[in-house]
């Protein structure tokens, strides 16, 4: 009896569960039917309206600035040979690598013994030739006297046999007297032609001495050369590199010791192309002397020197193209050769041109300008030069007209833009400054003060930073990476 009745009770509650489903169902298709026999509802299109950010079109006047990379080189390097060969005696107190020396200063010395004993000996013929030439001299000045002494003698024999002649004419002499008197006058002339050819002799004899004493006084002046080659002198204030002398070491002739380099006589040397070049030229098609900028990132502080261009180069390299300019560098204080370094070149100045962000202009070299109706059209511009993420344009027309700053795929022409208009005036982002701690800020300056090879002025200009109550975070993020490494 009690299993019938707890069976009629499950099915009891069966029975109403099923209902419930039932009701349930009935409820959502009639609520469904409602739907579907109402009518959906039309909506109105709208067009979709861009926001843009615009620019108004300004003609100006600006001046361009190419920027390149060069070397920093020096105009005047010298490189420091032995003259002659021989045993390093003495060299100069800074000579090593990065050594500075001054104008007429010795650099280094070369064992002078030998070349001392040759210039004694050069000297010493120098000396004996003179005597030579003083006695061939001597010796023309008497067979000179000696021949116009025999002349004076043939000249009175001469008369006397005239003499005789004429008396042996008149009847009073005799044909001996008269050929005794001939007799003496020929040997008299031939003394005075044996005296004359004594005295080509001497003439020869002195021409020889006096060929001979210019012989020993070349000699003289090489040996003098020679020990003068022993004393290498500093032609110019530099710095010397490449040193590879030491101080009781042997050294043939011709040898390098080391290369003097003019620090202050610095220039930077960058290669344009073509097109870059061709604007640099004037309207004669020669280059124009520009001002030049060179900066030096030195721990994140520039170390910049103002030049002007002064010449190219004479010939293009074998497989380069473009040009090799060099530009004249003054107070170049913190360079050195070899650095690698940014060039800036002040370009003569555009007319009526506009400066624009590189994203308003696009590969067609076209715009987006903002219709009174504030819709989209295209216009186009002559792009004339690129200035980092701005491109310089002339666009002529365009005159106070609004141009898109930032031009994305879903922009065009006709489309409904709402225009941002901006004064014009771009903010100056401030780069993210930091209070230090004492503890780090002490490490950082002993860190920049220990660089030995980081210039001074750089190293003042980082270490006032450090000692700032804030600090720049790229400065601290550079010398901690140096740090690092």
């Amino acid at each position: 009896m009690r299993f019938l009745r707890r069976s009629l009770v499950g099915v009891f509650l069966l029975s109403l569960t099923l209902a419930l489903f039932v009701a349930a169902g009935w409820t959502v298709l009639g609520a469904l039917r409602t739907v579907w026999n109402e009518e959906a509802p039309v909506r109105e299109a709208r067009e979709r309206v861009f926001a843009v950010n615009v620019l108004t079109v300004t003609p100006q006047t600006l001046t361009p600035v190419l920027t390149t990379y060069g070397q920093i080189e020096s105009r005047r390097t010298l490189e420091l040979r032995a003259g002659t060969s021989g045993r390093v005696v003495e060299l100069h107190e800074d000579f090593q690598e990065g050594g500075a020396v001054a104008a007429g200063e010795t650099v280094a010395r070369i064992d002078p013994v030998t070349a001392e004993a040759a210039l004694a000996v050069a000297r010493a013929d120098v000396a004996e030739a003179e005597a030579d030439l003083r006695d061939a001299e001597r010796g023309v000045d008497l067979v000179g006297e000696d021949l116009a002494s025999v002349t004076a003698q043939a000249e009175l024999r001469t008369r006397a046999l005239e003499r005789q002649r004429d008396l042996d004419a008149r009847g009073v002499g005799t044909a001996s007297a008269v050929e005794e008197a001939e007799l003496a006058a020929a040997s008299a002339d031939q003394a005075v032609v044996a005296r004359r050819q004594s005295l080509a002799q001497a003439e020869a004899r002195l021409d020889l001495a006096r060929i001979e004493l210019e012989r020993r006084r070349i000699a003289l002046a090489e040996a003098e050369r020679s020990l003068e080659d022993t004393e290498i002198v500093a032609g110019f204030s530099g710095v010397l590199t490449d040193v590879a002398a030491v101080e009781g070491g042997l050294v043939a002739a011709n040898e390098q010791l080391a290369r003097l380099v003019d620090s202050d006589a610095l220039e930077v040397a960058f290669r344009l192309s073509a097109p870059q070049y061709a604007r640099l030229l004037s309207a004669e098609g020669d280059l124009r002397r520009l001002p030049v900028v060179a900066s030096l990132d030195v721990m994140g502080v520039d170390v910049t020197a103002r030049g002007e261009i002064t010449r190219e180069s004479a010939v293009v390299g074998e497989g380069q193209t473009g040009r090799r300019v060099f530009a004249r560098l003054e107070s170049a204080e913190g360079f050195r050769p070899g650095d690698f370094v940014t060039v800036s070149i002040e370009e003569p100045p555009l007319d009526e041109v506009a400066l624009l962000p590189a994203a308003a202009v696009d590969s067609a070299n076209t715009v987006l300008t903002v219709t009174a109706d504030e819709r989209l059209e295209l216009a186009d511009v002559e792009l004339l030069r690129r200035q980092g993420d701005d491109v310089i344009v002339r666009a002529a027309g365009l005159a106070g007209a609004e141009v898109v700053a930032e031009r994305v795929p879903m922009l065009g022409p006709g489309i409904s833009v709402r225009p941002n208009r901006a004064d014009g005036t771009a903010a100056e982002a401030r780069a993210e400054m930091l209070e230090l701690s004492d503890e780090r800020r002490a490490r950082l300056v002993a860190f920049v003060e220990g660089q030995s090879g980081m210039p001074d002025r750089a190293k003042e200009r980082v270490l006032a930073q450090l000692r700032e109550p804030q600090v720049p975070a790229q400065v601290v993020e550079r010398i901690e990476q140096r740090m690092g490494g």
